[in-house]
């Protein structure tokens, strides 16, 4: 999966907000402070548009920006990503990671075993 700068990552958690996608300008109002300009966050959908993050359609004068990806989906892959490339694709790895870094306490693991457990099979 390629990866997204800050500001296509933010452009796609607002577009991600919008059923049925969004204009450049509903895009900017949902963005927090300081706001990119206008042509710079429509260069950023280009470029998540052609990284396969999202699609564009022609209205009239503008265009509107659909995402291609939900933001479950956007997650699963950047988890995956990371584990790949920083916990050699072990999962186990990074929960101990964390362990040893007093990031997740013992109540956490035996959390996470129990929905390990009662998960349902697919």
């Amino acid at each position: 999966m390629e990866r997204l700068t800050q500001p296509e990552e933010d452009a796609l958690h607002v577009l991600w907000t919008l059923p049925g996608g969004g204009f450049v300008k509903d895009i900017l109002e949902g963005l927090p402070a300081p706001r990119p300009p206008y042509t710079t966050l429509a260069s950023t959908l280009r470029n998540l548009e052609r990284k396969a993050f999202a699609r564009s359609e022609k209205l009239g004068n503008s265009y509107r920006f659909v995402p291609l990806i939900s933001a479950d989906e956007y997650q699963r892959r950047s988890l995956g990503t990371l584990v790949q490339q920083h916990f050699q694709n072990s999962y186990k790895e990074l929960v101990s990671f964390f362990a040893q870094d007093d990031k997740i306490s013992a109540a956490d693991l035996q959390e996470i075993i129990k929905l390990i457990e009662n998960k349902k099979p697919e």
